[in-house]
Formats: structure tokens, sequence, C-alpha cells
């Protein structure tokens, strides 16, 4: 078992491209605080996510999220793993800068597709379960996650492991 590090990891990228389960894995394998940002959410208002776009809106779920962020500052050695749209928000940004390094994981809109066609539970993949739905989506969100992140980290044919010692060498967490 490793030791738990001091500094925090913080997970952006689209829906489906690995952040839960890379968060899983630091948490179990480095004893890392793992903060799943959307269901962290969800338990708050006791509502899933998608029940809480239906009745508030997306500006209030990214209101929730910010707050979260807020709220996570002080925290040593913990992986947050956003949620897909955290990194659309400036401020947000601004949060997960303070809190650790920003890591972008990637996937190809096929890989996403992959991941997510079964899934709903995803309120920004309603009416878009196709990967040229996918690809024009993540294209619009492209610019605002490669601003945010510290490294890019793809996960396209990878096995988890290796994700996490690429992500843990590039925030340059001991091993």
């Amino acid at each position: 078992m490793n030791q738990k590090p001091e500094k925090n990891i913080v997970l952006i990228g689209f829906m489906g491209c690995g952040k839960s389960s890379v968060a899983e894995m630091l948490g179990n394998e480095w004893r890392m605080d793992v903060v799943e940002m959307d269901r962290m959410i969800s338990e708050q208002q006791g509502l899933s996510i998608p029940e809480i776009f239906d009745r508030f809106g997306e500006e209030y779920f990214r209101d929730l999220e910010t707050a979260l962020l807020k709220k996570l500052r002080g925290r040593h050695g913990c992986v947050v793993s956003c949620g897909g749209g955290a990194p659309l928000r400036e401020e947000n940004v601004s949060e997960m800068k303070k809190i650790g390094q920003v890591i972008l994981l990637t996937a190809s809109p096929e890989t996403i597709y992959a991941r997510t066609s079964d899934s709903n539970d995803r309120p920004n993949l309603k009416n878009r379960k196709s990967p040229e739905a996918i690809a024009e989506l993540l294209e619009q969100r492209r610019p605002k996650y490669e601003a945010a992140a510290d490294h890019i980290v793809a996960t396209d044919g990878r096995i988890i492991s290796d994700i996490c010692e690429e992500i843990l060498r590039l925030a340059e967490i001991d091993e």
C-alpha cells in the first residue's frame, strides 16, 4: 500500500473519459480521499443529476459545483472527479487550480459513446446518443477543457493502472 500524498489531483474531462474509474483506483491504491462531485451534489440535494437539471436548471447545478469546489479548499490527499461541465465556468477553474493539479482525461467520441450509450443519467447526452453528436459537444468544450488543464492524459485503449501511473508522474506525486 502506498502512502497517501499531500497533493490533490483534480480530474476533468468529458463524460465517459474515465474520471470516476481513475479516481476510484487512485483512492484505493494511494489511499487518497475520493470526491465524486456529481455524487456528492446528488446526495446533498436528495435528487439525481437529471432531476436537478429538470427542476432547477443547469445554472443552479453549476452553482452547486462552485460551492462544493470552494468547500474542498484546504483538503489534502484528495482526488476530485469533476462533472463534465464543471470546467466550463471560469470560477470553477479558478477554484480547481486552488485545490490541486488539474488533469484533463480525453477519449475519442467513439470511445465515449461506447462507455456512455447505456446511461440515462447524463443530462447533456440526452438527444446526443451518437458518436457524431458527442463529437460536436466535445469540440465545443475542448478549448475550455484544455485551458483549464495542467496536464492532458489520453484514456483510449489504456488500462486504468497505466493512466493512474501517468497522472501520478505528471502531478509529481512521489511513488
